[in-house]
């Protein structure tokens, strides 16, 4: 009886464990595993062709669209489904333009299950075809980036790759946001990838990537690609660069680079010539400013002496009309020859206006690199500005544990120092909107295609560079270069223009390099509450002497576009 009752209860319990196990085994395969197994089935039995998601469109603050799409088509063929490949080959081959025994070879290869023919396909291609009705090919919607304006805004917005990702510029940067999610129709297959009759296709739609509105104001755009294409028709120079800036905010309006290039037909099988006219020189190319960064030495000077810094100069002091400073034994010289009087009598102000190298010299040696390197920092020079922007560069700036009394005397008036252009005209903007530094940028706003917003981008403040006072005191003095000095051919009548001229030698193996100049501009207005302000640089233009006759009437030109397009009315 007891060898009964065990045999019968390690049958139950054989029984029990079996049906746990049965239990246990169905929880995993259903729960555990169920998605994962699912997917394998859905994969194992149907062939899907992408649905390719519509990439965001790139606007300018207005909405006008700067960079969309086209609707095209992709063609594939499933070779397992084709049932006769020499004329499916033929006609492909001969509407597509592609090779015919290479496609061929694809279809009758037992490796290759789905061939991807070719993409950014039109619609009459594709009506084209479809009159044939051959077995196992089959067509995906697809989309082809255009760009409306060329080589508008060329190498700020970017371009994509073939597979229709970002590749460079704010396509890039933003391409999280603008790429979408693509997706399926899925076809039921046997396990050899044929079709099977009677079988339906599942649909499942792809999600389009989101909007960026930018801080470019399309009508300040193009009236700067017209002006740089003048000047750089007129100057034949290495190039033509132009950024405007809105200083209240640090909102990039407009910024234009010749020589360019049409971004609906990238030049990609010559990448030393994209490479050139890809890059952004406002953004990722250094410079020595010359005169424009006499901007920040004034600044310093008057910032220090409203503190009570001795070391200032007084807003009156006459500086030493001599054309020469001497300095670690090396001579220090002004532009101008100080022939008859010229020069003579000079303050801050006159000094600014005579763009006079001697003055600014005297304010950095005698502030001293402490405070002039406290300065460099407050504008942000030697570091990247934080533009929303890829291959943004630092500049280059000599250590100031390392700074000599010859380099400090050559940075007060803007050599021994290299700048971006994108640093100067924000440092420029701090120095003339009331001093404070404003973070620049692109992107305003990430929205979707019902106008429901994703994300919007406020100005950033990084801090104050100087005191409401001093910049108060500063864009006065500017604006007097305009009316009275070196910045004349900026001068328009009624409006308050300020600026300052920049006249910039090169050097080539460290030696300066004769008869190369960069020759800037860098110009605001209303003088008195600047709106916009504009850096023009010109780089080794023919014929050019300096950069209040080169550049200046460049500047002068924007804002007189700007004036008449925006209806602005004058001031005085």
């Amino acid at each position: 009886m007891n060898i009964l009752r065990k045999r019968l209860f390690a049958f139950l319990l054989a029984i029990t464990f079996l049906f746990l196990s049965v239990t246990a085994r169905v929880f995993y395969v259903q729960i555990v595993s169920g998605s994962e197994l699912q997917s394998k089935a859905i994969d194992q039995w149907t062939r899907e062709l992408p649905i390719r998601a519509n990439r965001g469109n790139i606007v300018d603050r207005n909405g006008v669209v700067l960079a969309g799409n086209s609707q095209s088509y992709a063609v594939y063929v499933r070779s397992r489904s084709v049932t006769e490949p020499e004329k499916v080959s033929e006609i492909l081959s001969e509407i597509l333009e592609v090779d015919k025994q290479k496609l061929l070879d694809k279809i009758r290869s037992d490796n290759v299950s789905e061939i991807t023919v070719k993409t950014k396909v039109e619609k009459s291609v594709i009506d084209k075809i479809s009159e044939y009705d051959l077995g196992g090919v089959y067509f995906s919607v697809d989309n082809t980036r255009i760009y409306p304006y060329g080589d508008l805004l060329c190498q700020i917005l970017g371009y994509t790759s073939s597979d229709g990702s970002g590749q460079t510029g704010l396509e890039k940067r933003y391409d999280e946001y603008l790429k979408g999610y693509d997706g399926d129709i899925l076809y039921e297959a046997d396990l050899i990838g044929r079709d099977l009759s009677g079988s339906t296709a599942k649909y499942i739609a792809a999600t389009d990537g989101l909007n960026i509105r930018l801080t470019v104001d399309y009508e300040v755009q193009q009236i700067c690609e017209a002006v740089m294409a003048e000047a750089y028709d007129e100057y034949s120079p290495k190039s033509a660069a132009v950024i405007v800036l809105e200083p209240s905010t640090g909102k990039i309006l407009a910024t234009s680079q010749k020589p360019s290039f049409d971004l609906n037909f990238i030049p990609r099988d010559d990448l030393q010539t994209l490479n050139k006219l890809g890059r952004s020189s406002i953004i990722s190319d250094s410079y020595e400013p010359g005169s424009t960064f006499k901007i920040l030495t004034a600044a310093a000077n008057i910032e220090e002496y409203l503190k009570g810094n001795k070391n200032a100069f007084s807003l009156d002091y006459i500086f030493n009309s001599s054309r020469f400073r001497y300095v670690g034994g090396r001579a220090i010289k002004c532009w101008s020859t100080h022939a008859n009087g010229k020069h003579s009598n000079e303050n801050l102000a006159a000094a600014l206006n005579n763009s006079c190298n001697p003055c600014f010299v005297d304010i950095a040696l005698s502030l001293g690199k402490e405070v002039m390197y406290d300065y460099i920092d407050a504008f942000n020079y030697g570091k990247v500005t934080g533009v929303d922007f890829d291959g943004e560069a630092l500049g280059m700036l000599v250590p100031e544990i390392s700074v000599t009394d010859g380099d400090l005397a050559r940075i007060g008036f803007g050599q021994t120092i290299a700048v971006t252009p994108l640093q100067l005209a924000a440092a420029t903007a701090a120095a003339v909107n009331g001093g404070i530094y404003y973070e620049p940028y692109f992107v305003e706003e990430i929205f979707d295609n019902s106008g429901k917003i994703a994300e919007i981008i406020n100005p950033k403040q990084k801090g104050r560079a100087i005191s409401e006072e001093a910049s108060r005191i500063l864009a006065g003095y500017l604006e007097n270069v305009v009316t009275e000095g070196s910045g004349k051919q900026a001068y328009i009548e009624g409006y308050k223009i300020g600026g300052k001229t920049g006249t910039a030698q090169k050097y080539s193996d460290g030696v300066i390099a004769a008869g190369k100049y960069v020759m800037s501009f860098v110009g605001f207005f209303p003088a008195d509450n600047p709106q916009y302000l504009a850096l023009c640089i010109v780089d080794e233009p023919v014929g050019g002497l300096y950069g209040s006759t080169v550049a200046a009437p460049l500047v002068r030109k924007i804002f007189e576009g700007i004036i008449n397009s925006k209806g602005i009315e004058k001031s005085i």
